[in-house]
């Protein structure tokens, strides 16, 4: 199908995307348009105005500083896959980076768009909230900073109001973190993918984050596996004992052609213990 018909502006500044968003109820932001442009074509996504956000510098780039690493949210997913910084520093997100689509997906879409899109089966989220990423967001109101855990709503529907744009996403380097996925073989989105991150010290495990994405509405911790793993060693029986219990308690699993409930809830103890089984390999 053709969309229907649109104005086109192209912001040159943040202040001036925010003042184009505002100036419209029925406005959207394109950066990559991996996601907006095939809704527009089935016209499930109808905006009167596009903001093209891809030429302003202030989004873009990976960076360090004061101890956290910065990713601008202009970033595609091949900067991103491909960047040193992240490979020595933090490396699931590289990893996780490469898993997303194919080539041509990687070297337009954004980490921005991908985020605020929030997808059931998308890869940074998880990968975000395992990493415990805080996401900088600027709209009319000024500037605000929400943490990944409470980012993720519902599907797709995330705390961003309609003015707001998200500028970066922070977190400090990791190197105990590992991403594992399930992947929809045409697609490559994820039936299944589970993002784990660990803190050992004087050989115990003092905290654990997992994110998982593609079982439900909406990418969500698993506090049960978290909690069975603090205070135990990095051990294969450990990590298997914290995987078996994995998915316990989710409600509303999803299914489709792709995948029953039953098989995804299956899943998700599998790529849980392959998750944490990365994390503990990069210890």
């Amino acid at each position: 199908m053709i969309p229907t018909e649109f104005d086109y502006k192209r912001a040159t500044s943040l202040d001036e995307a925010i003042q184009l968003l505002s100036s419209s109820s029925e406005a959207k932001l394109l950066a990559g348009g991996h996601s907006l442009i095939p809704l527009m074509k089935l016209r499930l996504s109808e905006p009167e105005t596009l903001v093209d956000i891809g030429r302003i510098p202030d989004i873009k780039g990976i960076r360090e500083r004061e101890g956290k690493i910065g990713i601008g949210a202009g970033t595609t997913h091949h900067e991103v896959e491909t960047s040193d910084l992240l490979r020595e520093k933090a490396p699931v997100v590289a990893d996780c980076a490469g898993e997303i689509g194919d080539p041509q997906v990687r070297n337009r879409g954004t980490l921005g768009g991908s985020l605020a899109h929030a997808d059931p089966a998308a890869d940074y989220p998880a990968v975000m909230l395992a990493i415990d990423a805080e996401f900088h967001i600027k709209g009319g109101n000024g500037w605000r900073t929400v943490k990944a855990s409470d980012f993720f709503q519902d599907m797709f529907t995330v705390d961003l109001a309609d003015d707001e744009i998200i500028v970066n996403a922070m977190f400090d380097p990791i190197q105990s973190a590992s991403y594992a996925k399930l992947h929809q073989r045409a697609s490559h989105y994820a039936i299944i993918g589970v993002a784990a991150a660990l803190g050992v010290e004087n050989g115990l495990i003092q905290w654990a984050r997992l994110g998982l994405t593609g079982a439900i509405g909406y990418a969500v911790r698993m506090p049960n596996v978290e909690e069975a793993l603090i205070g135990k060693q990095p051990e294969q029986d450990t990590i298997d004992a914290a995987a078996g219990i994995a998915g316990d308690g989710l409600e509303d699993i999803n299914s489709d052609l792709h995948a029953s409930a039953e098989y995804r809830r299956a899943m998700i103890k599998v790529f849980t213990r392959r998750a944490l089984e990365g994390a503990v390999a990069r210890l």
